[in-house]
């Protein structure tokens, strides 16, 4: 440590920094207000770098305001703020979270799945569907705006209970506090919440629910069992008057965190399969991109049953299809095939990944439309398929016998034809 970083008053140091920005950088992510990306900030890194560690360590940096981008909500017409800061306060951001994950982490309550080292949604899911088995009521919540709604005050207060560090302190009421730009170049004032898209706002959000949710939970309702992925959670009731009762308690309790629970999408769900019969309203959920519902499983006895199980949710199925029109596959009659799986290769991979965990087949039955399109380009590219559609889907079988892993869907099972 030179004779410079001593007089600093916070004591930061500058490998700190380096660390944060190759995470920073390993995440990409989009331009802030001043339209810097990563590219750009890479062609002076020593400088920007040094700057950002010369203010936090000196108490003079200041978050510029964060800029806010709607992003379509679900297929309800309804869009999500995102709040996108620069990239040298994303840095900034990684610096602090580097600090307090470490003295969150061991804190944290089993059941809690979101934005958590070595814990995933699959792993909620995987553990969802083993509670569903075992108990025939759910309570889905439905946290109403939850981001944006954080108390500040009760907020810090959960901090201060884990670091006395003056200088996460200090930044984590900046960030706070930044003003967000608005699409019309606006600035507005926040009194409460913290940006989706910050860096720090994940494990803000899991620290405050920890206090609001989990632990309340642990200490009232101890047999209850519980999956919560940030603010997305579900509870697994004995019967429909816990569940009731589980609803009114929790309404009562996120009141006293001045949060609210939705009125309408917060609801209370029958788990129905083959052993459990009855009929009653609600008899299915969303949860991490999937619905939970009776749907037709194979037993050890290869016999078919209905199993309250997971698979990919409608909604997501859309957005998928959706993604996969504006493409415009079927036009891009100048590239090749394989130059086609390429270009959308990094997009199917994902989405089999994480939506063909469960129940492979549903997955499979909604990206049909992309055989569809492969069908149509084929149609248009070569004059011996225009006008013979069943010629072409033939010429799909045949590829996909010759080529099974071409794209990435093929792979869940058949799918042409």
């Amino acid at each position: 440590m030179t004779a410079m970083d001593r007089a600093k008053p916070f004591c930061i140091a500058k490998r700190e920094v380096w660390e944060a920005y190759k995470q920073v950088k390993a995440n990409r992510g989009a331009a802030g207000v001043d339209g810097q990306s990563i590219e750009d900030f890479d062609r002076d890194l020593g400088k920007n770098l040094y700057r950002i560690w010369n203010r936090m360590s000196s108490g003079s940096y200041f978050p510029p305001p964060v800029r806010r981008v709607d992003i379509p909500k679900g297929d309800t017409g309804g869009t999500r703020p995102l709040g996108i800061p620069t990239v040298s306060d994303r840095i900034a951001q990684m610096v602090v979270k580097r600090h307090l994950e470490p003295i969150l982490e061991p804190v944290f309550h089993r059941n809690s799945y979101g934005y958590r080292p070595g814990k995933s949604a699959h792993d909620a899911l995987v553990k969802a569907r083993q509670r569903c088995w075992e108990h025939d009521w759910v309570l889905d919540l439905d946290i109403k705006s939850f981001f944006d709604e954080i108390d500040w005050d009760l907020l810090m207060r959960a901090v201060r209970r884990h670091t006395d560090c003056p200088w996460v302190l200090l930044y984590l009421e900046r960030w706070l506090r930044a003003p967000v730009s608005m699409p019309n170049g606006d600035l507005v004032g926040r009194e409460s919440g913290t940006p989706q898209g910050a860096v720090v706002s994940p494990v803000l959000a899991n620290l405050f629910l920890h206090y609001a949710f989990d632990l309340w939970m642990q200490r009232e309702y101890p047999t209850i069992p519980f999956e919560r992925y940030a603010d997305d959670a579900i509870c697994h009731c004995a019967n429909e008057a816990q569940a009731l009762e589980l609803r009114q308690a929790l309404e009562q309790r996120f009141s006293e965190c001045r949060l609210r629970l939705h009125p309408e999408k917060t609801k209370i769900v029958y788990c129905k399969d083959a052993n459990r019969p009855g009929e009653y309203p609600e008899r299915s959920f969303d949860f991490l991109g999937y619905t939970f519902r009776s749907r037709s499983a194979v037993g050890r006895n290869q016999k078919r049953f209905a199993s309250f199980i997971p698979a990919v949710s409608d909604k997501a199925a859309k957005r998928m299809r959706l993604e996969v029109r504006r493409w415009r596959m079927h036009l891009r009659t100048d590239l090749e095939l394989d130059e086609i799986a390429r270009w959308t290769r990094p997009f199917l991979s994902g989405w089999v990944r994480y939506y063909g965990r469960f129940y492979p087949s549903k997955l499979r039955e909604g990206l049909r439309t992309i055989d569809a399109f492969i069908v149509r380009w084929v149609s248009r590219k070569y004059k011996r398929f225009r006008g013979h559609t069943l010629a072409a889907w033939d010429w799909l079988r045949s590829l996909k016998r010759r080529n099974p892993a071409m794209f990435a869907h093929w792979t869940l099972g058949r799918a042409a034809g």
